[in-house]
């Protein structure tokens, strides 16, 4: 397997366009959007310049890698000859399952079609096409350069064959793959997102500001970055969308999204990528101030 293809040219898949490009294969890069092409081959000559100047990688690497990546703005074009899909459009169930339903009919009938999802199940989405069997979850981690884990998803239907394909795959990429069944949230999110979600809910009752709540996680729980940090980072309208799912998919209460939340991402206060969340990053893109609305 040489030739692969990923759609959606942002964060999540500019960086698996990279990782995949950097260990060699040719990469197919869509996107509708030929300024998110753009910006998407921006991102990654930017991370790229960052590992020359660590000496992580030579300048030849670097070239090598933006070499093996072609960007095409229709699906049907920058399908052709290829033996994975890596799907990482919009966490938006409506569209992924437009996105498959499309790639099931212009794709060679042996490619494999995989899903970078976060929470939307690989059944639905598998049930769209004729090759169900072929259809798996293939969920990175943000940053996907340096990020070792890859959640290797099984839908209902998906093979032996394909699941063992895409863990060998994940591996010569320098990922450590991990499998795990199909239910809402997977792992990662269905631990990682209810404890974001009780630290909003900690914020919302006034137990302690922001700063208060990320400083005890990081100290307390030796986490790298406190939990309303993480979810300014991941994106409080990605945060909310994977709790929607989960809450639809177990109706349990406990995955219901925290009121602060929905009214965040209503006001358009989505974190890193607005300016603004839970701290401002008008100034810069560390947690360094927290936003006048949390402020004392």
């Amino acid at each position: 397997m040489k030739n692969i293809a990923v759609i959606g040219a942002g964060t999540m898949g500019n960086g698996i366009a990279h990782t995949f490009a950097q260990s060699g294969f040719k990469v197919k890069l869509i996107d509708i959007s030929e300024a998110s092409l753009e910006r998407g081959l921006a991102t990654i000559s930017k991370n790229l310049d960052r590992m020359v100047s660590k000496e992580k990688i030579t300048e030849s690497d670097k070239e090598s890698t933006l070499n093996n990546i072609s960007t095409f703005t229709k699906i049907e074009d920058g399908v052709k000859d290829v033996e994975l899909v890596v799907e990482a459009a919009t966490e938006n169930v409506d569209l992924k399952l437009k996105i498959f339903k499309q790639l099931d009919e212009v794709c060679g009938k042996d490619t494999i079609l995989a899903t970078n999802t976060s929470s939307i199940s690989i059944t639905q989405i598998a049930a769209v096409t004729s090759r169900a069997e072929k259809v798996i979850g293939m969920h990175f981690m943000n940053p996907v350069p340096i990020m070792k884990l890859v959640e290797i998803i099984r839908g209902y239907n998906t093979s032996d064959e394909v699941t063992n394909t895409i863990m060998e795959l994940s591996k010569t990429l320098g990922k450590v793959p991990t499998e795990v069944n199909d239910y809402p949230g997977f792992v990662a999110n269905r631990i990682l997102m209810p404890m974001l979600n009780e630290s909003i809910e900690t914020l919302y009752n006034g137990v302690a500001g922001v700063e208060e709540i990320d400083t005890v996680m990081k100290l307390g729980m030796a986490h790298p970055m406190g939990p309303l940090q993480l979810a300014d980072f991941i994106g409080l309208d990605v945060c909310l969308s994977i709790l929607n799912v989960m809450y639809d998919g177990f109706k349990n209460p406990k995955y219901a999204p925290c009121p602060l939340l929905v009214n965040m991402v209503q006001a358009g206060k989505l974190g890193v990528k607005s300016g603004e969340g839970f701290y401002d990053y008008s100034e810069s893109r560390k947690a360094e101030k927290v936003s006048r609305q949390f402020a004392k």
